[in-house]
């Protein structure tokens, strides 16, 4: 896929460096799972299992208790600032171990300021490269915590297992090690990594934010991302969902625009004005809530579909193996090396021309190679060269509207304007003449109101420097308003099904699985201790993990996050049952252990191409601005909440239920989640965050207005029925 690498290249380094937090909570989770087996012989813990899983959950427990006010603390102090805390904190923890635990109640003490950092880490990284990624890479940025943490694991075990080997072990030692990343954290966070934008737009802080945002992209347009920002810290109201035919101001002629209700768009300074035609208001298909609603499947939520349907509507992407990337480049060098032909008329020469500068302009050479060549023109020109491109296929402009007072009289105002440009249907009729109607583009938009005035608007074009300060502080209440409630239903869900599939209770008690499962038998000719050898086998683990995170990087993007989900939770099953079936089936030592890890080492590494990174990414992306940290940490708290419960639970159920009970549960609750994914997880793939945000608030008045719709037309039905009796 050809894309501008100047924006690229900066977001991807910063977004390296905010997810060295995640580094620091995988290299915690794997010293402490190592290091816990000499804990316990120091402290005699073998006979208190109560003990042992306090000292592993305390660390969550601290990770909860910051992360009931950690979106509180993000939006008074910015994310940059408390993601130093956390390396601070992190720096702090490995001194205390190394010189202040000498007791129990101490390391627990240790353990509890560790988790304050870790909870820090785990809610912000990923709103803060959510908040600074384009939205064609955010999700492949998003997969650097799943990375860096998955790195931190391996780097630690082979620090474990390379002490293991040595005479005596210092456990304080592999616990306080960490201070060296902690503290080039740190360093990095105070002289490289800047704030996010999108907190800066929120303070008023405008100026400072398109700084921040020329760095990021290495351009100096970015005005088109600074009106979205300044958008979307606002949605007081229900968009409305509406398409379009638009085409620039200057090519219509009066005979095109009898009888048609039209609007001038108001763009920023450096587009060219657009007239847009509506064509249809509130759906592009009334069966998609009939076809559930009618089979009682209320629990779908159509959002899913109404997404996927924007998603479909555009040729970007819908490969994942890049077919059509492929296929519009060789349209594009086709045409250059061809060049116009004699025959060729010169206003479709034009019209090609200027489709390069314009994505809602399509020349007349060909539906089919048209929509191609200007999707690859798109993404291989159009974020550098248009300011109001905001990125994934959508554009940003305003119409001028009227808006009625609480007494009766009549204000003008602005609508904003997201523009997506989808692939016209031919049955469609649009009114127009049809002469002249292949020169227009249809194109999905998102109607709402804009928090810009109709006096900041001046021969058709934007003044971004006129703008003041929009955004007001977060309020409980903007929590029930229907879009954050049913965004918060998603993300809480995802998070709630992911914990109790058990991972992090097995990531945290790796060596001792391995250990319980035989894996020392696979290993024994090499000379090492049962324990040196679970550890060994833990590293190679989590390095078997990394190609399939690289995998997971590649397809996000391509396949989308929902996608990988419901292919990737299945194989979970599989492997889930596998370990019950050997659990349950009398086999040779030798056999039983390598089919146990063969299996445990299936469900890790593909749990870090779906399951593992993908809840926390679309929990990032799915709030408006201004609640998008408070709902994260809610979030995140379910997170850490389930993930207490598993971890504290575990040694119980080992203990009680075995391993054939416990992957048991954990089989269900995987089966259970990839319902949840079908049922209520749209695809977020490309879209920006404000995009996304409108698509949430307009869910649920589209939910009633198609519901009221199909009320009707039973009611209609009903009517005819009985006057035919």
């Amino acid at each position: 896929m050809l894309l501008d690498f100047a924006p690229i290249d900066g977001a991807v380094l910063f977004g390296l460096v905010a997810s060295i937090g995640n580094l620091l909570q995988g290299w915690d989770n794997a010293s402490i799972a190592g290091s816990m087996l000499y804990i316990k012989e120091e402290f005699n813990l073998q006979s208190m299992p109560m003990v042992e899983g306090a000292i592993m959950a305390m660390a969550l427990f601290g990770a909860t208790m910051i992360t009931t006010i950690s979106g509180a603390l993000a939006d008074a102090f910015g994310r940059r600032m408390m993601l130093l805390v956390s390396a601070v904190l992190s720096f702090i923890t490995a001194m205390m171990v190394i010189f202040w635990s000498q007791q129990v109640y101490m390391l627990l003490l240790t353990r509890l300021v560790m988790g304050f950092s870790i909870g820090l880490a785990v809610t912000l990284v990923p709103i803060y490269i959510s908040e600074i990624a384009p939205s064609e890479i955010r999700g492949k940025l998003n997969t650097f915590p799943q990375l860096s943490g998955s790195l931190g694991m391996l780097l630690s075990y082979c620090m474990v297992f390379w002490m293991s080997l040595m005479p005596k072990v210092d456990w304080r030692i592999m616990l306080g090690i960490q201070s060296i990343p902690s503290m080039i954290y740190s360093a990095l966070i105070i002289f490289y990594l800047p704030e996010s934008p999108s907190w800066l737009v929120r303070k008023g802080r405008v100026d400072e934010a398109k700084k921040v945002l020329q760095r990021l992209r290495r351009r100096q347009d970015v005005s088109g991302e600074i009106a979205s920002l300044i958008e979307g810290t606002k949605i007081d109201q229900a968009p409305c969902l509406q398409e379009y035919k638009i085409r620039p101001k200057e090519s219509v002629n009066d005979t095109m625009v009898l009888n048609r209700e039209d609007s001038e768009l108001y763009v920023l300074q450096e587009d060219l004005p657009r007239v847009a035609y509506m064509i249809k208001e509130q759906s592009t298909d009334e069966n998609i809530v009939s076809s559930f609603t009618s089979h009682g499947a209320s629990f779908f939520d159509p959002l899913v579909s109404l997404i996927g349907s924007v998603h479909e509507s555009s040729l970007e992407g819908c490969n994942m193996f890049g077919e059509v990337e492929q296929q519009c480049a060789a349209i594009w060098d086709e045409e250059n090396q061809k060049g116009p032909t004699e025959d060729e008329p010169e206003h479709e020469r034009d019209d090609m021309e200027e489709s390069i500068y314009d994505p809602l302009i399509c020349g007349s050479i060909g539906r089919e190679r048209s929509d191609l060549v200007t999707s690859h023109r798109r993404r291989g020109l159009l974020p550098s060269r248009k300011s109001g491109y905001i990125g994934g296929g959508w554009q940003l402009a305003w119409k001028s509207s009227s808006d009625v007072l609480s007494n009766g009289q009549v204000q003008d105002c602005m609508d904003r304007v997201y523009l997506h440009e989808g692939v016209p249907n031919p049955e469609m009729k649009s009114g127009l003449d049809t002469s002249t109607d292949c020169k227009f583009t249809q194109a999905t938009a998102l109607v709402n109101k804009s928090v810009f005035h109709k006096d900041q608007f001046g021969n058709q074009n934007i003044d971004l420097h006129s703008s003041e300060k929009n955004s007001k502080g977060t309020k409980w209440s903007n929590l029930l308003e229907p879009g954050v409630k049913r965004a918060l239903i998603a993300g809480v869900g995802l998070q709630l099904l992911q914990q109790f599939a058990g991972i992090n209770g097995i990531l945290y008690y790796t060596p001792q699985i391995l250990d319980q499962a035989g894996v020392g038998v696979l290993i024994s000719n090499i000379g090492l201790s049962s324990t040196s050898a679970s550890i060994l086998m833990s590293a190679l683990t989590t390095l078997l993990m990394l190609p399939f995170i690289g995998i997971a990087m590649w397809l996000i993007d391509r396949a989308g996050r929902r996608k990988l989900l419901l292919v990737t939770i299945p194989i979970l099953v599989l492997a889930l049952l596998i370990l019950i079936v050997i659990n349950i089936v009398d086999l040779s030592v030798g056999l039983h252990a390598a089919l146990s890890t063969t299996s445990v080492v299936v469900y890790f590494c593909i749990f870090v191409m779906g399951f593992g990174p993908i809840p926390n990414i679309f929990c990032s992306e799915i709030f408006p601005a201004r609640v998008r940290a408070i709902c994260s940490a809610i979030c995140s708290l379910t997170f850490w909440i389930s993930d207490i419960i598993v971890t504290y639970t575990l040694p119980l159920m080992m203990s009680s239920l075995g391993f054939t009970g416990v992957f048991g549960l954990y089989a269900i609750v995987c089966i259970l989640a990839m319902l949840f994914v079908y049922m209520r997880v749209p695809e977020t793939r490309g879209m920006p965050l404000e995009v996304i945000a409108e698509f949430y608030a307009l869910g649920p008045y589209w939910h009633a207005d198609q519901k009221q719709k199909g009320d009707t037309k039973d009611k209609e039905s009903e009517e005819t029925l009985e006057a035919l009796r």
